[in-house]
This record gives C-alpha cells, sequence and structure tokens, in this order.
C-alpha cells in the first residue's frame, strides 16, 4: 500500500533563531519513498543541511529569520500494508548476554526514572514469566492505568508522576512503559513518528505519535502502550532513551508555535 504524510509547522522567532529539527523519515525507509520527501520553508531559501546524531536519526539544521516562519514536508512511501508482527515466544536476553548497544537503554533517563519506579515495577511484573507475555502485561497496565487527555499534555510530566496522575498523552504512556521496562532489565527505547488510522476508525485531527521499541530474543519489537494494538502503517522519524532526545523542533533560542498540521493517510497507487 501507499501512505501519504506530512505536515506543516508555524512558529514565530523575536530574533534569528537557529533549529535542529527531526522531521525525516528514518534511514532504513529511504528505498520505500516514492519519490523524495518535498521539504520547504516560508521565507523560502533558507539553508538547511542535515546530519545524523549519535541515535542513528536524520536531523536538519537551519536558522529560522526573524517573524513568521514555516516548515513543510509531504512524502509518499511504500508500505507492507501489515499489522506490527508478533512474536510470542520472544525470551528476555540476560544482561550479560546483551549487545553492547542496548545497555544504553536499560539506563535511567530525563523522563524515565528507573530509580523511583524500580520497586514499583517489581511489585506489579516481577511474578510474571520474563518474554513477550511479561512485555505485553506492561503494555495492558500503562494502557489501563493512564486516562489519554489531549488537554493534559505536558512538556515536562516524567514517568513517575505519570504513574501517579494516571493522565497524559502518547508520550506519557511510552514513557512509563520505557520506565517500567527498564526497571526489569529489558532494553526499551522510545520512538516517535507518523502512525495514521489505517485499519481502525478514525480518531480525529492526526498529530505525531510515540511508542516504544523493545529488545528481546532476536532484535527490537514494537510495543504501542497508547493504543495497545498492532498497527499497520508505522513510519519512523527518530529514536532515543525518552522524548528528550528527539524533539520535533529543538530551538537554540526562543520561539512561539503559532500552529501545525500532520496528515498520515493511505492513496491509491
Amino acid at each position: 500500500m501507499l501512505i501519504r504524510y506530512g505536515y506543516q509547522i508555524d512558529i514565530t522567532c523575536p530574533q534569528p533563531t537557529p533549529l535542529v529539527c527531526m522531521l525525516l523519515a528514518e534511514t532504513a525507509r529511504l528505498p520505500d519513498l516514492v519519490g523524495p520527501e518535498d521539504f520547504s520553508t516560508n521565507p523560502p531559501g533558507v539553508p538547511v543541511s542535515t546530519y545524523t546524531d549519535i541515535y542513528g536519526n536524520r536531523c536538519m539544521r537551519m536558522t529560522a529569520p526573524y517573524g513568521d516562519f514555516s516548515i513543510r514536508g509531504d512524502a509518499t512511501i511504500t508500505d507492507s500494508g501489515l499489522t506490527d508482527p508478533v512474536y510470542p515466544y520472544a525470551r528476555e536476553v540476560p544482561v550479560a548476554d546483551l549487545p553492547d548497544e542496548c545497555l544504553l537503554y536499560l539506563m535511567g533517563s530525563r523522563y524515565c526514572e528507573t530509580d523511583r519506579l524500580s520497586q514499583i515495577a517489581w511489585d506489579l511484573f516481577g511474578n510474571l514469566a520474563p518474554g513477550w507475555g511479561r512485555v505485553q502485561a506492561i503494555s495492558d497496565y500503562v494502557n489501563g492505568h493512564i486516562r489519554f487527555d489531549y488537554q493534559q499534555a505536558s512538556a515536562t510530566r516524567t514517568a513517575y508522576e505519570v504513574w501517579q496522575g494516571r493522565v497524559g498523552v502518547c508520550r506519557d504512556f511510552a514513557h512509563l512503559f520505557v520506565a517500567f521496562c527498564r526497571c526489569l532489565n529489558i532494553p526499551t527505547r522510545y520512538v516517535n513518528g507518523h502512525l495514521g488510522d489505517i485499519g481502525v476508525p478514525v480518531a480525529g485531527p492526526m498529530d505525531f505519535s510515540a511508542w516504544t521499541e523493545v529488545w528481546l530474543e532476536g532484535g527490537w519489537y514494537t510495543f504501542d502502550p497508547r493504543n495497545n494494538a498492532r498497527r499497520i502503517g508505522r513510519i519512523v522519524i527518530a529514536r532515543g532513551r525518552d522524548a528528550a532526545d528527539v524533539p520535533m523542533i529543538n530551538s537554540f533560542g526562543p520561539h512561539m508555535l503559532k500552529s501545525f498540521e500532520v496528515w498520515t493517510y493511505p492513496v491509491d497507487a
């Protein structure tokens, strides 16, 4: 199937402001693109360069001029049309046997305070058999523990605060899940990207989404505690320890968000 995805973000800056933006599809999906990603700015002609960060994410550098500034991206990508795979017999890997690159994703991070949640995690999930089933049980718990409320979005809420307050948005579901898994010595990373309402009822205006990936025997596997369902058409933008590593726009100076629009939907060939 083909999926069209994109965004338009409008900000205003009181002075020329350097930006680092993570808005491009991950490198692994470049062969699936139907033509290049169409990226533009308004005012036009702003120089843009790209680099790859320490997590392998594609980043864009630019300097927003004084006043109103818009960035827009649009692309079409080929997708299998299959739901996220399930591997019910995948086993947890002992820490001593983990690949070196996984160890980073066992550590506490800005939004995932493993020190504050460790005992809670072991009390809730420590008696469950290790493996896919335990990870799914964590996703089930997080999905049922948190009430989704877009009006309650907060850029500073941590996993422990999510557990206490029981309300949040997709990033909060992901942070609590990530923290619980790490407490149980399961490497887990935070993911953001596009996830359209494909194969499910349309839930309203589109937005960027957050989910997770867990290292079990054989590699990284997708878990989505917000939706707690296997979904079609995920388009990864960035991965990191938590949301602090993968902001869509990181500005080195003040800016005000005026509006944003996100679209992700299937299209005919």
